[in-house]
């Protein structure tokens, strides 16, 4: 019988907005990360959480990330911290409430991954060609959400900047000025003890500036790579999808194609699915019918 607990943050999960999901995501691997680091406590083993951090972190140096390239990835939703976590969670949700109401979910998710890939970028790229990073560059690591976040932000406040928010303890403020303040404290706190992580949201600010200016002047560069995330997240789901129990058998009617007409079908299939790519890159995989899920999922399995 399923934990009804557990069943309700399945749910929660599922029927949730791409916000719902990036928090879920990365609350869930900070608690991923601590109970292995409590089981391998537990039996004296090792440090669980510097055996996470050494395969999940972005480390600085080049030679070492060439044979983790993951981490680009996984650095962006890995916390140690509960309150390094909590603070990202809560510039997420406060920026991305934002800018969702203006712009899609699709875009939301997509900023956040080339946010953060910007972030780590300009963060390894420093470390290496800086030489004042030199000394500590072969143990330097970054992780956390804070490039991605604050590309969202930045983002939010180029599209509204005239957007008025209301902050605790200061009243009613432009979130113009709100990101402006976050970027000029990236800025004058370089020189301190996380040089990395205040260099990565300097990368991440600026994608999340040029990713608007654009989209203001239509041009949306990352359709390409919101395609693509829209295509690995159809794979995932089917993949992952219950399979039905029942049987389906198939007969063959009639005699075989000939190359001509098996050649002409293969074009419209293909046209199909690109129809159906171009859907999802514009109002999301939950736009899509059921036909269109099944053609999409036919078409993952060869």
């Amino acid at each position: 019988m399923t934990n009804p607990f557990i069943q309700d943050i399945k749910n929660q999960y599922k029927n949730g907005s791409a916000l719902i999901k990036l928090l879920f995501i990365n609350g869930g691997v900070f608690v991923a990360l601590h109970v292995f680091s409590l089981i391998l406590w537990a039996f004296n083993i090792s440090n669980g959480t510097a055996v996470l951090l050494h395969w999940m972190a972005l480390p600085a140096d080049f030679s070492q990330l060439v044979v983790k390239p993951w981490t680009l990835i996984s650095y962006m939703f890995l916390h140690e911290g509960i309150w390094h976590l909590a603070m990202n969670m809560v510039i997420l949700y406060f920026g991305s409430q934002i800018f969702l109401q203006y712009l899609s979910e699709k875009k939301l998710v997509t900023l956040y991954v080339l946010g953060g890939l910007a972030g780590g970028f300009l963060y390894v790229l420093a470390f290496n060609l800086l030489p004042v990073f030199e000394p500590i560059l072969p143990v330097s690591i970054a992780l956390g959400a804070s490039a991605s976040v604050i590309a969202i932000l930045v983002a939010a406040a180029t599209y509204v900047p005239n957007f008025v928010v209301r902050l605790m303890f200061i009243g009613n403020v432009k979130l113009k000025y709100v990101a402006m303040g976050y970027i000029v404290w990236d800025v004058i706190s370089i020189q301190g003890n996380n040089s990395g992580g205040h260099i990565a949201h300097l990368g991440g600010a600026l994608f999340g500036f040029v990713f608007i200016q654009q989209i203001k002047k239509g041009n949306d560069f990352t359709l390409g790579f919101s395609r693509f995330l829209a295509y690995l997240k159809a794979v995932l789901t089917s993949m992952f999808k219950p399979k039905s129990k029942l049987k389906v058998v198939y007969k063959k009617q009639g005699k075989s194609k000939t190359n001509k007409a098996y050649n002409a079908q293969k074009v419209n299939n293909q046209k199909k699915i690109d129809q159906i790519l171009d859907k999802i890159s514009k109002s999301g995989y939950d736009s899509l019918t059921a036909e269109e899920k099944a053609i999409l999922f036919d078409a993952s399995k060869k």
